[in-house]
């Protein structure tokens, strides 16, 4: 199929699609390739298979996962079909990329319970009649031993060594196991029984994907094409979004914390956010760098707009005006917050009448023990009835209505029972 073979509508229809779903790719393999599936489809009618595979490795999502979720929206916003693959059997094994050491393997039940979650999350995203929902256990459990055989015979250890991650650990004598190699075979297997046309993942996981290509073609089947996101940064600005590092803005978190945790969002990375992992159109983000950078928009609007933003797609409009208001109440005019949540407090528990505050930190939850909640306090973190606690195992008499706060999000106000 030739370009001047379309109409001039298929034309402009191919570069519009074309144009919204590059906007912050950092790499296609191969471009023309891309180009090709669009006219096909458009001219066709017939809509791509674009894939995600998601190992249920942690038990939620965060911001970071979004940034693939968001581009196989746009796919589907034009017609296209996601293949939303759960590795729920890849996900036994850990995908080795990154990693200076063999993962350890997660049990079935962690990789469904895990993999329950991330159903419910992923669709505050995606269109579901738009998705398949696919688990890979569905045809790489079935395989026989003399077709694993088979396909470990299409690659390599020479191709397997070009990874960094397992280089640098054969350098460094650290042990590889044979399964690992594994990983991105089964991961190019889920292409290959899909019939998959695109694939999308992260940087890091170009090796994985560009095996999907490998093993289309040695099965004889069209190859797909590759496109590569960035590994959006977390709130410190400088290493990947990661909640084992805490820099991270969780989708399943409480609104006002969502809210609160996206103004620290370092002012050079709101647009950055804005173009991956949030809803606005290419006219709109354009408009928001002019004003950005002609001085008409102020960075702590722009910022608050992001933070709405975030809260409105994953909690509705009405929380976000409520997050928001929370937000000027408590951090702008430097108020308590109308509605405090109560948390009863049995006064016959009381020594004297008298609590340790470390031990009611760890009873309403601000604190998973007694130690967390002493460097809290250590660090000038909690205050009662807006002063600031210093002494760490100190004492007080609480009365209805104290008012204890941790951070600058977490209020709770005590009620004796």
């Amino acid at each position: 199929m030739k370009w001047e073979e379309l109409t001039r509508a298929q034309q402009q229809e191919v570069e519009r699609q074309l144009e919204v779903v590059s906007r912050g790719v950092v790499e296609i393999v191969p471009e023309e390739e891309l180009r090709g599936k669009l006219m096909k489809s458009v001219v066709t009618g017939v809509p791509l298979n674009v894939k995600l595979g998601l190992d249920p490795s942690a038990t939620d999502i965060h911001i970071g996962h979004t940034v693939v979720l968001h581009k196989l929206r746009q796919f589907q916003e034009f017609g296209h079909v996601v293949q939303l693959i759960i590795g729920d059997f890849t996900g036994r094994i850990g995908d080795p990329t990154g990693k200076s050491e063999t993962r350890k393997q997660l049990s079935e039940e962690d990789v469904q319970r895990n993999a329950a979650t991330y159903k419910r999350q992923i669709f505050k995203i995606l269109n579901p009649e738009q998705t398949q929902l696919l688990c890979n256990s569905d045809w790489l459990s079935l395989m026989t031993f003399a077709e694993v055989v088979n396909l470990s015979s299409k690659v390599t250890v020479a191709r397997m060594m070009e990874r960094d991650d397992f280089t640098k650990r054969f350098q460094g004598g650290q042990a590889i196991s044979i399964h690992e190699f594994f990983y991105p075979l089964m991961q190019g297997m889920d292409s290959v029984e899909n019939k998959t046309d695109i694939e999308l993942g992260g940087t890091d996981q170009k090796f994985n994907i560009l095996m999907g290509r490998t093993l289309q073609k040695e099965y004889g089947a069209e190859p797909q094409v590759v496109i590569l996101m960035p590994l959006l940064e977390g709130l410190d600005g400088v290493k990947k979004m990661s909640k084992s590092l805490g820099n991270y803005i969780g989708i399943d978190e409480d609104p006002n914390e969502m809210y609160g945790k996206t103004m620290s969002v370092p002012d050079e990375l709101m647009l950055r956010y804005y173009e991956m992992v949030t809803d606005l159109s290419s006219e709109e983000l354009a408009a928001l760098k002019e004003a950005l950078s002609s001085g008409k928009a102020h960075p702590r609007d722009v910022k608050m707009k992001l933070a709405y933003t975030f809260v409105r797609l994953y909690h509705g409009s009405a929380v976000a005006e409520s997050a928001q208001q929370h937000f000027i109440t408590v951090f702008q005019q430097r108020l308590l917050p109308e509605n405090i949540e109560i948390y009863n407090l049995a006064a016959a528990e009381l020594e004297n009448g008298k609590i340790q505050l470390a031990e009611l930190l760890t009873r309403i939850g601000f604190a998973g023990s007694k130690g967390e909640a002493k460097r809290s306090i250590k660090q000038g973190s909690v205050k009662l009835n807006e002063v600031k606690q210093e002494e760490m195992n100190g004492e007080f008499m609480p009365v209805n209505g104290d008012i204890i706060q941790v951070g600058k999000r977490r209020f709770i106000k005590l009620h004796l029972v």
